[in-house]
Formats: structure tokens, sequence, C-alpha cells
């Protein structure tokens, strides 16, 4: 009886040796094969992202990504050639993807927010942008967010999801900007001789570029005053300073040529101190 299930046992190991051993010998070799075939595929596509001007930060993960993917399909070949029943093992892994994408769906949108945004590049490192409310220097883009440094040296991080969904003011594309800065005047008062007295007081203001030249001009009338639009344009590092600068310097032109404006709670006309 041992003798016979000996043999038994020594013909299915032979049996199953000349079904599997060339078939693990052909998936050893696909998988050798291609293993130097990906390795060579992905450093040629590195040296091609590099020369097409791909982002540091996303070049390294793209490579990774389609090297992963390339290991994963080597794989799903070398099981199939081994006889796996990949339709159950497919099924498996959507189910799996389906449920991590679930409950990574807003770092999906994030991650594919920040993929679009370094390769569509709608700003870059050092430039001055606005995101909504949020208005800094870009210091870095990553994969799921954005750190920007606001002028008050906070640093906000925002997720890429709400820049790709949201308009994108980039104060840094063009080299400049232009302040929006709103004053009154009196109806009694010559508009000429306003404009006058704002353009020498914000000659003396630093970091005002000379072209464009400031535009200054009526910019509406309303119940008690003549509101006026200044526009002088700045660098966009200098946005606030000259910002502030140029109100400083107004009212206090305003307060020594005894230039009056109405308040809010009426029409009564009021002094302006120094």
């Amino acid at each position: 009886m041992e003798n016979i299930n000996l043999e038994n046992i020594l013909a299915l190991i032979q049996k199953n040796a000349i079904i599997y051993i060339p078939k693990l010998l052909l998936g050893g070799l696909i998988l050798w094969l291609g293993m130097k075939l990906i390795k060579r595929l992905v450093t040629f596509l590195a040296k091609i992202m590099e020369k097409a001007g791909f982002d540091n930060t996303i070049r390294p993960f793209l490579v990774s990504m389609i090297g992963f993917v390339l290991k994963g399909a080597l794989l799903l070949i070398i099981a199939s050639i081994l006889g796996v029943n990949l339709s159950s093992l497919v099924a498996i892994l959507a189910a799996v993807g389906f449920a991590i994408g679930m409950a990574l769906q807003g770092s999906l949108g994030n991650f594919a927010s920040g993929i679009l945004i370094l390769t569509l590049k709608p700003y870059k490192s050092g430039d001055w942008i606005q995101v909504e409310d949020k208005f800094g220097k870009v210091e870095e883009i990553g994969i799921f967010s954005t750190a920007v440094i606001s002028p008050g040296n906070k640093t906000l991080i925002i997720p890429n999801s709400k820049i790709t969904d949201g308009v994108v003011t980039n104060y840094s594309k063009k080299g400049m900007v232009r302040l929006e800065i709103n004053v009154t005047m009196p109806y009694a008062e010559s508009f000429p001789n306003v404009k006058n007295i704002i353009e020498n007081a914000i000659a003396g203001v630093n970091n005002i570029l000379q072209e464009p030249k400031t535009e200054i001009g009526i910019e509406n009338f309303d119940s008690h005053s003549i509101q006026l639009g200044v526009r002088p344009y700045v660098h966009p590092e200098h946005f606030w300073q000259v910002t502030f600068d140029t109100h400083e310097v107004i009212k206090k032109a305003f307060s020594d040529h005894k230039i009056q404006v109405a308040y809010s709670e009426g029409i009564e006309l009021g002094a302006i101190g120094s």
C-alpha cells in the first residue's frame, strides 16, 4: 500500500513538473527580460520629460507611476502564463481600488489638480498669486497642495483642487500689477486741482513704476462726494508697501491743502488731520 501511495505521489509530481516547470522557466525569463526593458524605458522617458521641461516635482513621480504600472502589467502577464485566473484577480483589484478611491476622494482630487498645475504651469515658485481672498508669494508647489507666503509672513497651505476649481490671479505673469486705490473729493472742489495734488503726493512714493504711468480719474458719483480712482503700477513684491505709502501721502496732501471729505454719517464736510 505504501509503495502504491508513493508511486502515485511521484507520478503526480512528475506530471505537474512536466506542466509547470516550462511555464516557470518561461515566466522567469519574461520577468528578467521585462524588468530590464522597463528599467531602460523608464530611464528613456525620464530623459524625454527632462528635455520637455517637466517640473522637477512632477517628473520623478510620473516616472515612478509609469514604472509601477508597467511592472504590474508584467506581473499580470506572468500570472497568465502560469495559469492564474486573471478575471477573479482583476475583479478583486478593481474592488480594492474602488474602495481606496472612495476613501481618498478629496486627496485624489487634489492629486489630479496638482498634476494639472505642474503640467500647465499657471504659476511657478516665486510668483505672487491670489486665490479667492488669499494673496501671497508661492513658496512651493506640491502634488496635493500649494504653499503660499502671505505679506504677513504666514504660510498658507492651499489645496490644489481649490486652485483649479476657482479663479487664480497671477500678479507676476506680466511682471507688474496695478493698484486699485480709491479716494473721495467734494463736489465743490476742482478735479484738476485735486488730481494735481495727488500726482505731486505720490511722486515721492518709492517703487511706483514710471511706465506705465499712474492713472488718476473720476470713477463714480455718489450722494456725498466724487469717487476717484488712483491706479499706480508696481512690481508684485511691492504691492502692500506701495498701497500703504500711497494712502498715507494722499491723506497728508489732502490735509495740507485743506481738501474736505464727506463722512458717511451725513453730508457735513469735515477737516482731515495730518
